[in-house]
């Protein structure tokens, strides 16, 4: 029976004289109704189960009374008297069974008619139940059906386009029905024969040959290294690993799935500059929104093309060729060119994987293959463990914010209603920015690093489909990963941990990290914990299909084919050990080798004498307890007098940090310290005991000096424990001895000097410092003290 309308309901209930006044209408408990049925449809199968014993108890009955039949009629012999007496008493017997038995029957049969009755009768009452309830409940269930369907609209709506979004890629990928296999197979030939010259293809398609894996995982490595200058860049050093097989030898397969003609990885070489009216294999949705989005950064650069930036053009000649890159020379005129071309970078790669699964998708659906067949061709292969493609590492919130932005303006043009969860992500990664004074104000750089929001516990993940981009998606079904260190380190947690989470990093291809100074400010030991649980096995397999997994991903060569993007301002060994360890692409790796001419210590403006103290050390492991007994026994003693009073102890690292303010405490030494996790009024304190002459030195943190930039007074003897990570920091430490920030009373007018640490493993810092030249050399040089005088 069809449900009524509305309408029908309405004109009923006008006919009928009621009073105006409002009545509450009956409106049946949908719990209720819905256990009635449950109860109903319970006590049916009760009765049929019934019915069923019956039968089979009938049926168990006449068979036994067949075979006691069958045996009587088989017996044979002569009669005998006694037999046949014997035999008239058990037909007497079986007589009287026989009429109990049928007696049985009828009144079993007798129940089962009634029991049919009742169940006929129950099936009518409750029809009958069943229609008046319908006729109560219809208008009020179809009201609430509306009403939930109108509150619901809006949050289908979202997740209905991109449903439609991802049907839609799928269904442009399937060829035309008109065209002829002959035609698809054409243009099949040929979509190959464009990506055959693809970066993205000829780095990611073919498996490594076993001299090329030897040449990149073994101790002894065969790496070919050579220099080139270019124009923006400068001098680049290109490392490319060499296959030890021969060429006129065929090497070896890990995996040999085909008819042995199989073609392998080749090593990478030095690219040549990208043609700027070239699409170079970009995306033509991309492409195309290219020279708005990058308007900002060409109207700073009036000489370069209409796409890219000279320095644009030059870095993504290197990235587009899949090769590892460090570069460490980031500053604040270049931040957003080398921003924009990582971000075009990444959505370019995303986008091409995605389309290639829909591709292959289109046609397994042609061929009417399933996923699940073994017979799936092997250019299919085009999936890793999990989904997540891109991982970028930025230190900041506001970071995340321009890099998003920056896939908004290629992807959609600005577009801001294609963008899924935008108010949200505005929301979030907004606002919460530090206040600078601007009667002390802040030096330069610290208000451009920390401009905007400046949480640095974030992870945020993005799917991109044809027309969209969906943010705070989670990480498995994402294709690109924006986090900071410690977010990763919160989600991986440490082992032993039970809500630790690291099987989303199984099958990352592309690892940018941008701003790293910042993460060594921050904590480098979150650094290299992430690095740590890149492309391991995962745990858990979630919708994973392993006959679409690459042939090298099985194998467990993921981190060969992982291309590494490291961006700095300056050069420290954290850095350079990263770059020799963990850059393992075998493509091959490049960096900047460019020479510092004068280092910082020309920004120096008072005039005090600079001696730079090189400690010898036997090993880097022992550098760090023959630095302190240098310290200890040689410096501390000079700057205990009285006429050294006023002295500023600079340490880098927090654990020598810790390490000699328990030395101060042990022995009694007059001081104050002032770290990174000193609170205001204890900060505020030190200030003043150590301007006022109360503390003889004061222990002052580098992080502390990072992150607060406090403008300390008083200063008249600087010992650098060790040189600052942060170039520039030498120079802000030496100028706080300005006359303008001394006090005119404390009677140490005459006495000022500058003392700085380093041993032959400092030589990096050193060199930001008083530049290359010089620091190769102090390095030379017999002796282990030189003095520098500012101009």
């Amino acid at each position: 029976m069809a449900p009524k309308s509305r309408k029908f309901f309405k004109k009923n209930y006008s006919k009928k004289n009621k009073p105006k006044s409002k009545v509450k209408k009956y409106q049946p408990d949908k719990n209720k109704v819905k256990f009635k049925h449950i109860a109903r449809n319970q006590e049916s199968e009760d009765y049929l189960r019934r019915m069923r014993g019956a039968e089979l108890k009938r049926e168990a009955r006449q068979q036994s009374m067949q075979d006691d039949s069958s045996e009587h009629d088989d017996s044979e012999g002569e009669p005998d008297p006694f037999e046949e007496l014997l035999e008239s008493i058990t037909s007497k017997a079986g007589d009287n069974k026989k009429s109990q038995v049928s007696s049985d029957e009828e009144s079993e049969s007798g129940e089962e008619e009634e029991e049919t009755e009742d169940l006929n009768q129950m099936e009518s009452d409750v029809d009958h139940e069943d229609k008046l309830e319908s006729e109560n409940e219809e208008p009020d269930i179809q009201d609430e059906e509306e009403e939930e369907n109108i509150e619901m609209e809006d949050q289908e709506i979202q997740e209905n386009d991109a449903v439609e979004d991802e049907e839609n890629e799928t269904k442009e990928e399937l060829p035309e029905s008109d065209a002829s296999d002959s035609e698809i197979e054409l243009c099949d030939e040929k979509s190959k024969l464009k990506e055959s010259e693809d970066p993205f293809s000829i780095h990611l398609d073919n498996d490594l040959s076993s001299g090329l894996l030897d040449a990149i995982s073994s101790l002894e490595k065969n790496i070919e290294k050579s220099t080139i200058d270019w124009k923006s860049l400068g001098k680049l050093l290109f490392e490319i690993p060499q296959s030890k097989t021969a060429n006129n030898t065929k090497p070896k397969a890990l995996i040999s799935l085909d008819d042995g003609n199989e073609t392998y990885a080749k090593p990478g070489s030095i690219p040549s500059l990208i043609n700027p009216s070239n699409a170079n294999f970009i995306k033509n949705q991309i492409w195309n929104n290219l020279p708005k989005a990058n308007q900002d950064q060409l109207e700073a650069h009036q000489n370069s093309s209409k796409h890219f930036t000279p320095l644009q053009r030059e870095m993504f000649s290197i990235i587009n060729n899949y090769q590892d890159f460090y570069y460490t020379q980031r500053n604040f005129n270049n931040a957003e060119e080398i921003r924009f071309v990582y971000s075009l970078h990444a959505l370019n790669h995303a986008l091409k994987t995605r389309a290639r699964v829909l591709h292959h998708n289109a046609k397994l659906n042609k061929t009417g293959k399933d996923s699940n067949d073994c017979m799936i061709p092997e250019y299919c292969r085009d999936q890793g463990l999990t989904r997540p493609k891109v991982l970028i590492v930025v230190p900041l919130r506001d970071s995340a914010y321009k890099i998003v932005n920056n896939f908004i303006a290629l992807f959609c043009n600005n577009d801001k209603s294609k963008i899924m969860n935008y108010s949200r992500f505005v929301q979030e990664f907004t606002g919460n920015e530090l206040f600078f004074p601007k009667r002390n104000p802040k030096p330069e750089d610290y208000e451009k690093i920390f401009a905007g929001n400046v949480d640095d516990n974030f992870r945020l993940g993005l799917c991109l489909t044809k027309k969209n981009i969906r943010l705070y998606t989670d990480y498995y079904n994402s294709d690109i990963i924006i986090a900071s260190p410690l977010g990763l380190r919160l989600t991986i947690g440490a082992p032993g941990e039970k809500d630790r989470d690291f099987d989303f990093l199984s099958s990352i291809e592309i690892l940018i990290m941008d701003q790293a100074e910042i993460f060594y400010a921050q904590n480098w030991e979150h650094v290299l914990h992430f690095l740590d649980h890149l492309h391991l096995k995962p745990e858990k397999m979630l919708n994973t299909d392993f006959s679409r997994i690459r042939s090298w991903v099985l194998s467990g060569l993921s981190k060969f084919y992982c291309q590494t993007l490291l961006f700095t301002s300056h050069e420290l060994p954290e850095f350079r050990s990263l770059y020799n360890n963990r850059m393992v692409n075998y493509r091959g790796k490049v960096r900047t080798i460019n020479a510092i001419e004068t280092g910082t210590i020309r920004h120096v403006t008072v005039n005090v004498p600079q001696i730079f103290q090189r400690i010898e050390v036997t090993s880097f492991e022992n550098s760090f307890d023959e630095r302190f007994n240098y310290f200890t026994k040689i410096v501390l003693p000079q700057y205990k007098s009285p006429t050294m009073a006023h002295c500023l102890v600079y340490v880098p690292s927090y654990f020598d940090y810790v390490r000699l303010r328990n030395y101060f405490k042990k022995e009694e030494v007059s001081f104050v310290q002032i770290s990174e996790y000193s609170k205001d009024e204890k900060v505020a304190r030190a200030r003043d005991m150590f301007f006022h002459s109360s503390a003889h030195f004061l222990l002052y943190s580098e992080r502390a000096h990072f992150f607060k930039r406090t403008r300390l007074k008083g200063i008249r003897n600087i010992i650098m424990y060790a040189p600052p990570a942060w170039p520039n920091f030498y120079s802000e430490i030496l100028n706080l001895m300005h006359e303008n920030y001394q006090n005119s009373r404390d009677g140490c007018e005459n006495s000022m000097s500058v003392t700085l640490l380093y041993t032959k493993y400092d030589l990096m810092q050193v060199s930001a410092i008083v530049g290359s030249e010089r620091a190769a050399k102090m390095a030379k040089v017999g002796k282990t003290t030189h003095m520098f005088m500012s101009d």
